[in-house]
């Protein structure tokens, strides 16, 4: 263990799209726990497109900012936390955090899944989709689902999960061609689209001719009017995100077809995963048994090294990643 610690804050208000300036590496004392709290050292950090919307007014400046960490514990003055215990918390984008029981819940160990799954399809961002196609979609054998980014970390669990489920056909849009393959040869998708080559609308009519019942949207905007206009009658649309907004620094998108909504008995809901925490065991049980088997396998883009973890955010938001984007500590098991 270091000597040092370091950080990530906030420095300045983006406006449009953050840039490394917009933070600092910060180098302090290693922090030491008081009774009742533990020392974790830091393994794997999590970056979500949530970051950036929180960056506009949520995130104090000069300050260490959240996110979704896994960690072991490394020195520890409450027996509810043993040291070597490895835990989930929230005060990442720091190499070490002192925690209390109550911001911290254990990462079990599953043979043959590495920990960053706990990151992907077992943490957040498998919650997120596993709730989004069974709580708020209530997803039924045989249907035909769409899914906005759909090579990113939801977007890649939602596919997975969505065909463990028996969904009928299965579309996604991108913003590549090399994803639109990786999502059809690998993830289960029947059809991909990048949307980079012509109106939403246009390319989601021609891979959905006939019409889908679901969207889950990671977008928003024209995507989300692209599925308002695909949708059969009765269609659900899941919110989870507004990724074509968060970087956006004019009008926001109007929708021209909110009266399909009323005219087709359309549902639109969102939700915060935050409020579905009860679900966790129910997608342990569900998706452990596919990790180990092979069914499933883990879409991650992995950065080496604490150093790496703004650029990864950066790049995440430019959508370099190809699944989750993780940054893994050097000397971290894989």
């Amino acid at each position: 263990m270091t000597e040092t610690a370091l950080t990530v804050h906030q420095t300045a208000r983006p406006h449009g799209f953050p840039s490394p300036d917009h933070f600092a590496f910060v180098e302090s004392a290693m922090p030491e726990p008081g009774q009742g709290t533990a020392l974790v050292e830091n393994l794997y950090w999590s970056v979500d497109p949530y970051h950036r919307e929180m960056m506009d007014e949520d995130f104090a400046l000069n300050a260490p900012l959240e996110g979704r960490t896994i960690g072991r514990v490394v020195e520890s003055r409450t027996p509810a936390l043993r040291e070597g215990e490895i835990v989930f918390h929230r005060q990442g984008w720091r190499t070490h955090a002192v925690v209390t029981t109550e911001e911290v819940r254990p990462a079990p160990r599953f043979d043959g899944i590495p920990l960053s799954a706990h990151l992907g399809i077992l943490g957040g961002t498998g919650l997120t989709a596993y709730v989004g196609l069974t709580r708020i979609a209530e997803l039924r054998e045989g249907q035909d689902v769409f899914v906005s980014a759909a090579a990113g970390g939801v977007g890649t669990a939602t596919g997975r999960l969505a065909r463990l489920m028996g969904a009928g056909r299965l579309i996604g849009s991108a913003g590549r061609a090399t994803k639109a393959a990786y999502l059809t040869e690998y993830v289960g998708y029947d059809e991909v689209f990048d949307y980079r080559t012509g109106p939403a609308a246009e390319l989601l009519a021609k891979a959905a001719p006939d019409g889908i019942d679901l969207y889950m949207d990671n977008v928003g905007g024209e995507h989300l009017e692209a599925a308002i206009s695909s949708l059969r009658e009765y269609g659900r649309i899941v919110r989870i995100g507004t990724i074509a907004q968060y970087n956006s620094t004019g009008t926001p998108y109007a929708l021209r077809n909110l009266p399909d909504i009323v005219e087709k008995s359309l549902r639109m809901e969102g939700f915060l995963v935050r409020d579905h925490r009860d679900v966790q065991e129910e997608l342990y049980e569900f998706v452990v048994p596919h990790l180990q088997s092979g069914r499933v396998t883990l879409d991650e883009t992995v950065i080496d090294g604490f150093g790496g973890i703004v650029e990864a955010f950066l790049g995440m938001l430019r959508g370099e990643n190809q699944g989750k984007i993780i940054v893994r500590a050097t000397g971290a098991d894989a």
